[in-house]
């Protein structure tokens, strides 16, 4: 069964360790597309335990001892989500073909352009319940269970204390683990390059075309610009992979790690895919062909490149705007399915707290010991055990799972920057360096920040479920976009898909600014800051750097100005408050003058 849908126009994008880890169980069967992280092989196993249960399957566990248990683990979860979803989805088409009412709310659930829906509304006055619901096989398919890869987590692994070879590295073995799964989906590759990790790639057949030139697992990228797609489509096109589609996400205004470009802003962006597409295609197709070729595949058809983005979407306006002004094939939205339970993993006690949480309380931190910028939620749980911590003498946690033991500034094996170890280790050198008070400060302000994603990211699900939690630690970290202060209360899912889709709203009282003014504001803010440490510490290198940032802001600015004024798809008032808020921005930007031989100058 290929999983693909013509049903949605929306996906929920990966979120966290665990929010989204069961949500193609949750949800897949309504057709809608979500993506996985494979990030945790420990989470996953236990979420793999807790769904055999739950569905009375057969569960034999994978011990981390075993040698290549990561990969094993990871493709024996993917293979339970897939069995399960193929379950509950043929249990939803007998439902629709036998319950009337059952049959409206799902009708209700999908756009009027869907093609599903219009086929289901014909088939249901002509055909007998049988003849329906063998319409039901030809017309639907369940979401796709989607997986993602950081492609720069691929630390070395160890059995018996010898390291292993490359392909049993994290991002190695995540990848060959959905390769070797029973899905017909993609991975999605996040968080830049990774050549050894590409390359690896080339190896799985699943990701080569078959005789008729479809692919039964694809390549997703998610990028910033439309220079990193071309870059990383060309480095795998170079090797036979074909890029299925690039997700272009907002550099600043998303949930999780932040990857701020250098000002360019997303409605640009999606211009220069919007203006370049042709190009694209067809500047990556000979070189793929070749590489084909090279291995003895003939592909004569151009494969479809799909071009989808998220980040900060708000309204069935925007959405509607997205798809059509871009031409874009899905349009994600994420951080406010944290506050619908039919749809992702989350305790109750964070729910709440996020349901409450007010503009000020989400923010852009450092708490991620990628050394990323990292959207964070004041006060969360995880946040308060670590100061209670604190407030006993004691820093940094245990590293248990041991996912992000990058940083070898004090240790010739890699440690985490949020670890017990590395906080003992930089506290003693912050002490040894005679700082002043205010410079002691800082640095230990900013190593204090640090949170143990690995535990925080994926405990609550074990909140979720009555779960132990004793590897993990206490506490939850949460990760929205800022998009969220904007969304209140629990939301039921019916209500929420549509909200998406403009038969409703679910927004709360609090004025939102469209999504690209939000984007723009979050940008200027980014700025402001670089250009503080700039004035601190003036160098040549900086001063270009934020010059071209300034100039690439100036150009977005100039860019929705135009945008605004000629684009019917906005409201009045939307138009109104974004080149009003537009003219603010572009006056602070003028007013600012950066030297190379001294500081900004206001």
């Amino acid at each position: 069964m290929t999983f693909s849908t013509h049903q949605h126009s929306f996906h929920i994008p990966v979120m966290g360790l665990a929010y989204t880890i069961d949500t193609p169980i949750r949800i897949a069967h309504l057709g809608i597309n979500s993506v996985v992280s494979l990030g945790d092989d420990v989470l996953i196993e236990k979420v793999r335990k807790f769904y055999s249960q739950k569905f009375d399957f057969e569960f034999i566990p994978i011990l981390s001892s075993e040698l290549d248990a990561r990969a094993k683990r990871i493709t024996s979860y993917l293979n339970l989500m897939h069995k399960i979803v193929v379950q509950k989805f043929e249990e939803h088409k007998v439902k629709l073909a036998t319950d009337e009412s059952y049959l409206d709310n799902f009708l209700d659930l999908l756009p009027d352009y869907s093609t599903a829906k219009k086929r289901l509304l014909e088939f249901a006055k002509k055909f007998s319940q049988t003849e329906f619901l063998d319409s039901l096989h030809k017309t639907l398919n369940p979401g796709r269970i989607d997986v993602n890869i950081m492609t720069k987590l691929d630390k070395t692994n160890y059995h018996e204390n010898e390291a292993l070879p490359i392909q049993f590295n994290d991002g190695h073995s995540s990848f060959r683990a959905f390769a070797d799964s029973n899905l017909s989906s993609s991975v999605v590759l996040s968080a830049g390059m990774n050549p050894k990790l590409f390359s690896y790639m080339a190896e799985f057949n699943d990701f080569l075309p078959d005789a008729s030139g479809s692919l039964k697992k694809e390549v997703i990228i998610k990028v910033s610009d439309y220079r990193s797609a071309f870059i990383q489509g060309k480095l795998l096109a170079n090797k036979g992979i074909w890029v299925s589609e690039y997700r272009v996400e907002s550099g600043l205004n998303c949930g999780g790690h932040a990857f701020a470009t250098q000002g360019k802003l997303m409605g640009p962006i999606l211009e220069e895919f919007k203006n370049n597409y042709d190009c694209l295609v067809n500047t990556l197709f000979p070189i793929y062909q070749k590489a084909l070729s090279e291995r003895g595949i003939v592909q004569k058809i151009i494969p479809e490149i799909k071009i989808t983005t998220q980040g900060g979407v708000g309204n069935a306006e925007e959405h509607d705007f997205l798809l059509n002004h871009y031409n874009l094939n899905s349009v994600g939205w994420g951080s406010p399915f944290l506050l619908v339970p039919e749809a992702v993993s989350i305790d109750e006690a964070t729910r709440q707290q996020l349901s409450v949480a007010e503009e000020k309380d989400f923010y852009l931190s450092d708490a991620s010991p990628l050394g990323v910028p990292f959207n964070n939620l004041r006060k969360s749980s995880r946040q308060k055990e670590m100061s209670k911590k604190l407030q006993k003498g004691k820093s940094g946690s245990p590293c248990t799972k041991k996912f992000l033991m990058l940083n070898t500034e004090f240790t010739d094996k890699p440690i985490c920057t949020a670890s017990t170890k590395y906080h003992k280790l930089k506290l003693k050198q912050l002490q040894s360096e005679n700082l002043s008070s205010e410079k002691y400060q800082k640095e230990y302000s900013k190593l204090m920040e640090k949170e143990c994603l690995c535990g925080g990211l994926s405990i609550a699900f074990f909140y979720e479920n009555n779960m132990d939690t004793k590897l993990e630690g206490a506490g939850v970290t949460v990760c929205p976009g800022p998009n969220l202060a904007y969304f209140s209360g629990k939301i039921k899912l019916h209500d929420m898909i549509g909200h998406i889709y403009g038969k409703n709203n679910v927004l709360n009282q609090i004025e939102r600014p469209h999504m690209f003014v939000k984007e723009l504001e979050l940008y200027v803010k980014y700025f402001l800051k670089e250009l503080d440490k700039f004035q601190e510490a003036p160098s040549n290198k900086v001063a270009k750097y934020l010059k071209d940032f300034q100039t690439n802001l100036l150009e977005g600015i100039d860019y929705y100005k135009s945008l605004f004024q000629k684009e019917a798809g906005f409201s009045l008032k939307a138009i109104q408050n974004a080149i009003e808020v537009l003219n603010d921005f572009e006056d602070q930007l003028k007013s600012i003058l950066i030297s190379q031989n001294s500081a900004a100058l206001n």
